[in-house]
């Protein structure tokens, strides 16, 4: 279950409301998976994650952004992909198309729910694209 959390004024009319909403993302999401404020700042296990994602470099195949390069584009397999097929695919790999196996990578060991919400977060498009800060820490200025 999805909620949704507008910084739009409360006196705003239904039309404005979404208007408002229409323009930006809301300022908070939570999700079963993953909480994002403002689309940069994440809850700690999808910023594990996002450092997995970094430290694994997945952007060399799979593009900056989860676009897609020689890899396909993670915005759309998020879609349709379980947490446990996800975590077959990065644990054995597929071999046949190129993509090698982290399944003895312990970074991925510990850290694979949280890759999966990251990138689920991506594929919804509640988390923006670039660097990550974690609720814990403060923005950036």
């Amino acid at each position: 279950m999805r909620t949704l959390r507008s910084a739009a004024p409360a006196g705003l009319g239904l039309l404005g409301l979404t208007i408002a909403a229409a323009q930006a993302p809301p300022a908070t999401v939570k999700t079963a998976l993953y909480e994002v404020r403002d689309g940069t700042r994440v809850d700690a296990r999808t910023f594990a994650g996002w450092r997995t994602w970094r430290a694994l470099a997945c952007d060399r195949c799979h593009g900056e952004a989860q676009q897609g390069l020689v890899g396909p584009s993670l915005l759309q397999a998020l879609k349709v992909l379980t947490p446990l097929e996800f975590q077959r695919t990065v644990s054995e790999g597929r071999q046949e198309k190129g993509m090698p196996s982290f399944g003895t990578n312990p970074r991925l060991g510990d850290n694979w729910e949280g890759l999966y919400a990251y990138l689920k977060g991506r594929a919804e498009g509640d988390i923006a694209a670039g660097p990550l800060t974690s609720l814990g820490e403060s923005p950036a200025p």
